[in-house]
């Protein structure tokens, strides 16, 4: 079992994918997380490379959320695209990531996921909140690499 399968277990896995779910169920945001062993150098220049594969900035409204995990560096980056950027407080995601690392330095990473993800839909919901015409423009899986 490699070390990104081994970091969360399967039910963990499945209860990050619903809290991604439920945090897009209100909003037309869209929320990803990816994991991966190291982001072999700065781990937001990693961030951004990973956003612009999975597609996020390809996102309607540009308002899409990557929460970034490298576990053997025990780094985490949250990048969030123009659009949900340019409306959140300045310090929001200093403030999220605060929280999330609070839980991960107890070795809970699935509540720090799930929180951070809450947190992250719930600024989703303000600025950009679901319309009947929202599609899912990406999926809620988590991404490994």
């Amino acid at each position: 079992m490699s070390e990104i399968e081994a970091f969360l277990t399967a039910s963990e896995e499945r209860d990050i994918v619903e809290a991604i779910r439920l945090a897009e169920l209100n909003t037309s945001g869209e929320i990803k997380v990816h994991i991966e062993k190291t982001a072999n150098g700065d781990a937001t220049n990693r961030a951004l490379e990973v956003f612009h594969t999975l597609k996020m900035d390809n996102t309607k409204l540009q308002n899409a959320v990557l929460i970034y995990l490298a576990i053997e560096d025990k780094n985490f980056v949250i990048y969030g695209d123009i659009g949900i950027n340019n409306v959140v407080p300045h310090n929001f995601w200093d403030s999220t990531k605060d929280i999330m690392q609070s839980y991960f330095k107890s070795g809970n990473f699935k509540q720090g996921l799930v929180e951070g993800i809450q947190k992250s839909g719930e600024q989703l919901k303000t600025y950009f909140p679901y319309s009947n015409l929202d599609t899912n423009e990406l999926s809620n899986d988590i991404s490994k690499g």
